[in-house]
């Protein structure tokens, strides 16, 4: 029998019970959630743009928020995880959800899960993707943009029908779960994509299967540097459409030359929905120029300067260092390092490691349970790469950046990178 669900009042509680239902963190399939979800009545918003990807995802799906925020449509964004407070993940008019309106959703989801004899509990991220949906119905949205947790074809995201689906990229990442190959991955990313509606996607070389999957359901895919592109020009960047153009338009506000393609992704997907979403050029420009998305190549003010970005994975982590080359000089870089052990920790380093001149490395496992790696696992991964005497060990994040904070110059560069989990101590830190 499940436990009985906490009192109204309390987000906190909610948020433990859900917790518990599940043994596992991850659960692949949609029987659970899709039954649920139907017990609910299939509450979601009239449009819906959904957003998956290895990387660049939640870049995407801010850019489109604000973009439509700013044009005067009603928006709701879910995405996962947050960095600081749980309401980070239900945003409605680029705003958290309050603790009330999550707290309704919740007991909607834990009555309409009553009235079934599920073959097993909801998972955490079940749990809140409804609740996500739930609102997202009752608010009266123009549109909702969804981010897919992980891989597609069995996210707890695919129950919806989107009206546009991107996938932004495809790189090797979770392959204990969408499998071993950019193919294989390619292909339960595509899952997201919708018969007859548009499909877009924005990397370059497209995995073949993604492609052929397209293809067999009748998706209206519109690939990068065939169906749009982008070129950067000195100060100002274009954008080329199907229909259109879209020329001297200001970098976004978040850093990195890898968000013009997030950019695109995005511009591309409001061209799909211009008759029922028109914005225009001047929305785009200030949707660019106001967007906010915290933890990637997030610049803190004040020296030494500090720079925080989730990059987790070794594609995430390539685009960290090219990004990083962009900042000017810094006399030394200090990396506080802290990531998951069932990351490629090898490749991160050695794609990083010409970036940083030392290690001050965190274990996770306090944060992050069982698949947090620990300090000495990271000590013994560095000597390895040869990084022997360019690193210190700490039991968790604050005490690593305790020591880059202690190493640091002024002229110095701070990088807090790994994990969401070692972003988000910082900031909870700096808070």
């Amino acid at each position: 029998m499940l436990p009985t669900p906490p009192p109204a009042q309390s987000l906190e509680a909610w948020l433990d019970h859900i917790s518990h239902q599940h043994s596992a963190e991850i659960v692949m399939g949609l029987e659970r959630v899709q039954a649920v979800w139907e017990a609910m009545g299939k509450p979601q918003a009239p449009i819906n743009i959904t957003v998956g990807g290895t990387n660049g995802k939640g870049s995407t799906c801010a850019m489109l928020e604000s973009i439509l925020g700013i044009a005067g449509f009603k928006t709701g964004f879910y995405s996962s995880p947050h960095l600081v407070h749980f309401n980070e993940r239900v945003r409605l008019d680029r705003k958290s959800a309050r603790d009330a309106d999550l707290i309704a959703a919740f007991e909607a989801v834990e009555l309409a899960r009553a009235s079934l004899s599920l073959p097993a509990p909801l998972t955490y991220f079940e749990y809140v993707t409804l609740a996500a949906l739930g609102i997202f119905a009752r608010e009266n949205l123009d549109v909702a943009i969804l981010e897919v947790g992980m891989g597609g074809r069995l996210d707890a995201v695919n129950i919806v029908d989107a009206d546009v689906s991107i996938v932004v990229s495809v790189d090797l990442d979770h392959q204990s779960y969408l499998g071993e190959t950019i193919e294989k991955i390619g292909l339960e990313k595509s899952y997201i994509y919708r018969v007859g509606r548009p499909a877009i996607y924005a990397d370059l070389n497209p995995p073949s299967s993604l492609l052929a999957h397209a293809a067999e359901i009748g998706a209206d895919l519109r690939l990068l540097n065939r169906d749009f592109r982008y070129s950067k020009m000195e100060g100002q960047w274009q954008f080329y459409g199907r229909a259109a153009a879209r020329h001297s338009l200001p970098f976004p506000a978040l850093r990195g030359g890898y968000q013009l393609k997030n950019a695109s992704a995005a511009l591309a997907a409001l061209e799909t929905l211009r008759d029922k979403l028109p914005v225009s050029q001047s929305h785009i420009k200030r949707g660019l120029l106001e967007v906010e998305w915290p933890g990637r190549m997030q610049v803190l003010p004040g020296r030494p300067t500090v720079v925080l970005d989730v990059a987790h994975n070794p594609h995430a982590a390539r685009a960290l260092h090219d990004a990083l080359g962009t900042m000017g000089f810094f006399e030394n870089t200090v990396a506080v390092f802290g990531i998951l052990k069932d990351k490629d920790i090898e490749q991160v380093i050695d794609i990083l490691n010409g970036r940083i001149d030392f290690w001050c490395v965190a274990g996770l496992e306090k944060a992050a349970g069982a698949r947090g790696a620990s300090s000495e696992l990271l000590a013994q991964k560095l000597a390895a790469r040869g990084a022997e005497g360019k690193f210190s060990c700490h039991v968790d994040i604050t005490g690593a950046f305790a020591a880059a904070r202690e190493r640091a110059g002024q002229n110095d560069r701070i990088l807090v990178f790994g994990s969401f989990y070692t972003v988000a101590e910082v900031l909870s830190i700096i808070a």
